[in-house]
């Protein structure tokens, strides 16, 4: 063997070695990097915990407050079980501000009435105000098939977007701001955005986190920053948890107040 083809081999040796040392760095950035920063909070309020309801009241359109005889919601497996069958909710007893929630979901088959055949939709509204109704004055989480993470603000509410758009929800009707890198929709059960999609494939659980921190709002898909506002109308209220013309499951729901 030659020198030169001796000197040519330990070059291609040290290029390949400096390659493999910026992966790794590059790979132990990735792991420690956090996905999002939550602000310091206090023990988590258990708002499910697998066994009852005890922290919500129900509210059906058709049925009105505590009344479920066809048990739109009820708790199987340890999990939140919402039909779709009737537009309503659980709501929670007390109100909240400045918090950190965290709740799992992931859909069912089945849609129902106005929505049959449409993209399977649900939601998470919070800093909910005035009466109890079909929707009350919040703002959302959003939680559709193409459309997950993006803001919804009803009935008055109102919150500004990155782009210093500030967006109000018209008495009775509801405005939207689209989730970062969000692609084209179309309403139409089992839709996937070919872009922009936060969702897991269908059938498996997604985590959605929520954080409400004086005049920021943030909402997380699995880990991703999804959408981002400031200046929330309302600031408190009670929070929400949709029965919206599709079978959907919830577990694991927790909230931190903040320090």
């Amino acid at each position: 063997m030659t020198s030169t083809t001796t000197s040519r081999r330990n070059l291609r040796n040290q290029r390949t070695t400096r390659r493999v040392a910026f992966f790794c760095l590059g790979l132990a950035f990735t792991m420690q990097a956090p996905s999002q920063k939550i602000p310091a909070h206090k023990s988590a309020i258990v708002l499910f915990d697998g066994s009852n309801l005890d922290h919500f009241d129900t509210f059906l359109k058709t049925k009105g407050l505590n009344s479920d005889p066809d048990q739109v919601f009820k708790v199987e497996n340890g999990v939140i079980h919402i039909s779709g069958k009737e537009m309503g909710y659980i709501i929670t007893k007390q109100n909240y501000h400045d918090f950190y929630l965290r709740a799992e979901f992931k859909w069912g088959v089945g849609t129902f009435g106005e929505r049959e055949g449409k993209a399977r939709d649900s939601g998470i509204l919070y800093d909910i105000q005035g009466e109890q109704k079909v929707w009350p004055q919040s703002i959302e989480v959003q939680i559709t098939e193409g459309g997950t993470g993006d803001f919804w603000m009803t009935d008055g509410a109102a919150l500004t977007g990155r782009d210093g758009v500030r967006v109000t929800g018209p008495p009775g009707s509801a405005s939207k701001i689209d989730h970062f890198g969000k692609g084209p929709s179309q309403n139409v059960v089992g839709f996937r955005d070919t872009i922009g999609d936060l969702e897991k494939p269908y059938g498996e659980w997604n985590l959605l986190e929520l954080v409400t921190h004086g005049d920021n709002v943030k909402q997380y898909v699995n880990g991703k920053l999804a959408n981002e506002g400031t200046n929330p109308s309302p600031v408190e209220g009670k929070i929400l948890f949709q029965s919206e013309g599709a079978e959907v499951f919830f577990r694991n729901i927790k909230l931190y107040p903040l320090k």
